[in-house]
């Protein structure tokens, strides 16, 4: 196989940057902080839902997807579909909060709710959460992409590049930018993933034929997994997204194991997966920003749902075409495309190079013109990553930092901070982007770093709303809890891959919990903590706390506000209509 790009590909992908650079900057909105950071409060739910589409759905997922796809075939997907469920629960419970609030950032609220200690920890992390996952995971797949292209061209090279154009209209246009500019984006990625997976279909037969292709590859034996013991006998098999119990209950507890599923056991996606998409959802800010640009509560929760909504097809325009790369390159020579590993060296088989399956797939499948819209696609969802996350970054120095220690400056000097914040951000997510290659698979290194970062945050702002009894002091022993336990499993991550079988014993064990299991564990140790250290200090005053409290009486007075409410626009209604649709998802998946 190799890779061939016609000169209309270059000018189509050419056109495209010149066209969403400028793009971004017609919409830029700087007058003011509010204007620069938040979009000035005024985004219609069409625009918030797609936002936050396009911000998830990025190049970094797209790739992902596809090649943890190839990997352990759908289920991956149990990923898109819990968000639908985590959107709800955010639309109806926490979401109301945040927009009567109007705070700007996340640990802005946490610090309402308790105090600057949570604030400027939770803010800490966020920014070096942005600059490691979401903006160096982008870099490192527009990498990927253009390097097949430019094989000549150093990596660093490419990536320096990228972050420069992503900057050139995130820099002068804030919020605003980067959101007109993701709903164009998000669209173009849709309509090529479609293009893309109607002509994979096409390749194999339809759906007739790649299930009786899977079925062939079953019956050989070609899905028996040595390592777990599972072994997969038909296609159906195949595409279910819920396999392995274990044999026991230390494999249910660890969630690794003979019978285990390596990738997603069913109790790391009912116990462990809703914590990192709850954070994902409702507490990054990098997610949230969007929704508290929303014109008002109800089109913040029109947004979100709807968000959920386009989060359901991604499992036949996403997440199949990499299921389908099995039957059409599993056995294939791809060393055309020079795809090459963190060390220099050319990927041989897609097997090893699972990162590779999205472009070995539009670069083999896509006639010419075709690809350079897909390919400006792939890269404009990345500028809109990279964008998003320079933004809710700067955000978050500008306003958790540079205005508490001081106050007194104008709205025209923070936006100011702002702008440098993210061209220093450029910098650090360029410098850490290449070590990604070396974590053994994107959507793992995407997961796993969640897996260590979100359950403080999510326990505290959890146990927060829904209890007023937590303390300031018992969400801070919470948060210092979780980042000291999180450095102790980091540890025995690298103590466990440098040292084997000599890593202390204890190391071990913890490194054998499946990654998943550990976020649960994680966060159930947080809460714990807060709970208890809440309890042998002093409760909160009720006046500190009676904003940011859950309570029944809001869901009564909310059912008045309803009562004169078109059904398509009751929120509720909305819900259960989403809740609906995805189990009908899942069903067809089981």
């Amino acid at each position: 196989m190799t890779l061939q790009l016609h000169t209309i590909d270059f000018v189509i992908m050419i056109v495209y940057a010149l066209f969403i650079i400028g793009y971004g900057l017609y919409h830029a909105k700087r007058k003011n902080s509010e204007e620069y950071f938040l979009a000035g409060r005024n985004m219609l739910w069409p625009i918030v839902g797609i936002s936050l589409f396009a911000a998830n759905i990025s190049s970094s997922t797209l790739v992902g997807l596809a090649g943890a796809a190839y990997k352990t075939d759908t289920h991956v997907f149990n990923y898109e579909w819990l968000a639908a469920v985590v959107l709800v629960f955010f639309a109806i419970f926490f979401l109301p909060f945040y927009l009567k609030s109007k705070v700007y950032t996340m640990p802005e609220f946490l610090e309402r709710r308790y105090d600057k200690r949570s604030r400027y920890y939770f803010s800490f992390i966020m920014v070096v959460g942005n600059v490691l996952i979401d903006t160096a995971a982008a870099l490192y797949v527009g990498s990927i992409v253009l390097q097949l292209i430019f094989p000549d061209t150093a990596s660093w090279v490419i990536i320096v590049i990228l972050a420069a154009a992503a900057a050139a209209y995130t820099i002068p246009g804030g919020l605003s930018s980067v959101i007109h500019t993701e709903v164009i984006q998000a669209i173009l990625l849709v309509i090529g993933s479609i293009i893309l997976t109607y002509l994979a279909f096409g390749q194999v037969g339809g759906w007739s034929g790649m299930m009786a292709g899977l079925d062939a590859k079953a019956s050989a034996g070609e899905f028996t997994n040595p390592d777990t013991g599972i072994v997969l006998n038909s296609g159906q098999e195949v595409l279910s997204m819920f396999r392995g119990s274990g044999q026991n209950w230390y494999d249910f507890f660890m969630g690794t194991g003979q019978g285990v599923d390596g990738f997603m056991p069913w109790t790391g996606l009912l116990f462990g997966a809703p914590i990192l998409g709850f954070y994902f959802w409702a507490n990054n800010q990098f997610m949230v920003q969007r929704v508290l640009g929303a014109k008002d509560i109800n089109h913040g929760r029109w947004g979100a749902l709807f968000a959920g909504f386009l989060k359901l097809p991604v499992i036949f325009i996403m997440v199949l075409p990499g299921t389908l790369a099995i039957l059409l390159y599993s056995g294939v020579d791809i060393s055309g495309i020079n795809y090459q590993f963190a060390d220099g060296t050319i990927c041989q088989k897609l097997k090893d190079c699972p990162d590779a399956t999205y472009p070995v797939l539009i670069f083999d499948l896509l006639p010419k013109g075709l690809l350079g819209l897909v390919l400006a696609g792939l890269l404009a969802a990345m500028m809109s990553s990279i964008s998003a996350t320079f933004n809710s970054a700067s955000t978050l120095v500008t306003m958790d930092f540079f205005k508490q220690l001081r106050p007194n400056l104008t709205s025209e000097q923070l936006v100011r901070i702002g702008q440098i914040t993210t061209l220093i951000l450029v910098v650090l997510a360029s410098a850490w982007a290449p070590f990604i290659a070396e974590a053994g698979g994107l959507w793992e290194y995407l997961q796993k770093v969640l897996a260590y970062i979100s359950p403080p945050i999510a326990a505290v702002f959890i146990v927060g709303l829904f209890w007023k009894r937590a303390t300031a002091t018992g969400a801070f022993a919470a948060l210092m809890t979780g980042f000291g336990v999180s450095i102790i499993i980091v540890w025995s991550v690298i103590a466990t891959s440098m040292q084997g079988d000599q890593a202390l014993d204890f190391l071990q064990f913890i490194d054998n919990i499946h990654f998943l299991h550990q976020t649960f564990y994680l966060f159930a140790i947080c809460c714990i903590v807060e709970v208890l250290v809440s309890l042998r200090t002093e409760p909160p005053r009720a006046e500190q706390v009676e904003n940011y409290i859950w309570r029944k009486e809001l869901i009564t007075a909310e059912t008045e506000e309803l009562k004169g409410m078109a059904w398509y626009q009751n929120y509720r209604i909305l819900s259960v209509l989403l809740l609906i649709a995805t189990v009908i998802v899942v069903w067809i998946f089981r």
